[in-house]
């Protein structure tokens, strides 16, 4: 049950596919050498001379390529480190995890281990024979051009991954595909209401609970396996946290009620729960959500003073919370193919989810006119594409918002526009 589990942390670890770029080099440096080795005068006759070189010729090519290769290395390693600076210091330290686990870091380093690989053990099968023309160099060359086309690659996506728009352009693509991926139909059904009778009937017998292992955040819950699990022993589970919740060592993980008598091993729980030391965005919309209000936050703070970014930052949250709206249900009963119960997962309220993302704006931009219209442009821009539930939990919100806002302080300009935002809201909410 561990499978799906583990091949995630190894797929998401930075050292994953550098080491599986360190195998295929193996891979290729035999099937190259094998190639040297098989090859006849014959056939190396038909082969120009450009594509072939002598053994001293090509210690050297080597020994330069070695040290090309590690000084790209060496330089790219200092361009993280640089990024990763800016990340902690100017946006957010959560935001780390995007860059770390972009695709494109991970390949650049990948394609250098490649390279130094490559050219070290080519050079140590290198044979003495002076006078023998190999093919082997030619290849490490274009290796090492290869290395040189992603150290200029990856120069660019470090260049644009530093610059603020293009991260918060980036966090919101992630969040998006975040919500629709935990709203599209899934293989085992989903409900929002269940008939209550159903519910104590199954309740009946004496409740029992399973208790965490460790402490952590929950970064996922593994549903259709943990649901074939309740199925084959027959128990309803309810679950006593939240997807992003910190879950403390001892703690009641599930409550769960069975017809047997026979009592649940504790150590299954993690199996189907992912915990870590830290959030996530794999399942969590709200850390999702949260990196960016911690940009903001950051941006409109006296070191900083930045709040066209604030704004930028509230313009994607509202976005993000329309698209939230359009899709979002309250889903809380899960049952197998046969229809049946088997696990009660509470769910974060949309009015949860639209205090979190903007009370902390509240507090410390509240003498900011510009980012409380900012606020408010967004929640009028969520309520005018949504239903009319999430128009009422929006204008209930909205009122929450103005409430922190000095009318009597504002200047007649100030107060004009931020009294059309209002009107706005009013109309979109009805």
């Amino acid at each position: 049950m561990n499978k799906e589990k583990t091949w995630v942390h190894l797929r998401d670890s930075f050292w994953f596919l550098p080491v599986i770029y360190s195998l295929f080099a193996i891979l290729s440096v035999s099937l190259v050498t094998m190639i040297d080795l098989w090859m006849t005068p014959s056939i190396k006759e038909n082969i120009p001379a450009i594509f072939l070189m002598d053994n001293s010729s090509a210690q050297a090519m080597y020994g330069a390529l070695i040290t090309g290769i590690l000084t790209m290395t060496t330089i790219s390693f200092s361009t993280i480190m640089v990024v990763l600076t800016t990340y902690t210091t100017q946006f957010s330290p959560r935001t780390l995890q995007d860059f770390m686990r972009s695709r494109v870091t991970q390949h650049v380093l990948g394609v250098y281990s490649f390279g130094i690989v490559y050219v070290l053990i080519t050079l140590l099968l290198l044979g003495e024979e002076k006078n023998k023309a190999l093919l082997s160099p030619f290849i490490t060359a274009v290796v090492a051009i290869i290395c040189l086309g992603f150290f200029v690659l990856f120069i660019h996506h470090s260049s644009r991954f530093v610059q603020v728009n293009n991260l918060i352009g980036q966090i919101r693509s992630s969040t998006s595909k975040v919500i629709h991926k935990t709203y599209r139909e899934k293989d085992y059904i989903e409900r929002t209401e269940w008939e209550e009778e159903a519910i104590n009937h199954r309740k009946r017998h004496e409740k029992r609970a399973i208790y965490a292992q460790r402490s952590g955040y929950t970064q996922g819950v593994m549903m259709q396996p943990l649901i074939k699990w309740a199925k084959q022993h027959n128990v309803l589970l309810e679950a006593n946290f939240f997807v992003g919740s910190y879950v403390q060592k001892g703690m009641p993980l599930f409550y769960y009620w069975s017809e047997e008598k026979t009592k649940i091993k504790e150590e299954w729980g993690e199996g189907y729960v992912w915990l870590g030391n830290e959030r996530t965005d794999l399942q969590d919309i709200e850390f999702s959500l949260q990196k960016l209000v911690e940009i903001s936050v950051k941006a409109i703070s006296p070191s900083i003073n930045d709040p066209h970014t604030a704004i930028n930052c509230i313009n994607r949250i509202g976005s993000l919370l329309a698209e939230l709206g359009e899709v979002y249900e309250p889903i809380r009963y899960y049952a197998d193919d046969e229809d049946e119960l088997r696990i009660i997962l509470e769910p974060l309220s949309y009015r949860e989810y639209l205090y979190k993302s903007f009370y902390q704006m509240r507090i410390y931009g509240k003498h900011d006119i510009s980012v409380m219209t900012g606020i408010l442009e967004a929640l009028y821009k969520i309520a005018l594409v949504n239903r009319e539930a999430i128009k009422k939990d929006v204008w209930e919100f909205g009122q929450y918002i103005m409430r922190s806002v000095d009318d009597d302080q504002l200047e007649r300009l100030d107060r004009e526009y931020y009294d059309d935002q209002v009107a706005k809201l009013k109309q979109a909410c009805s």
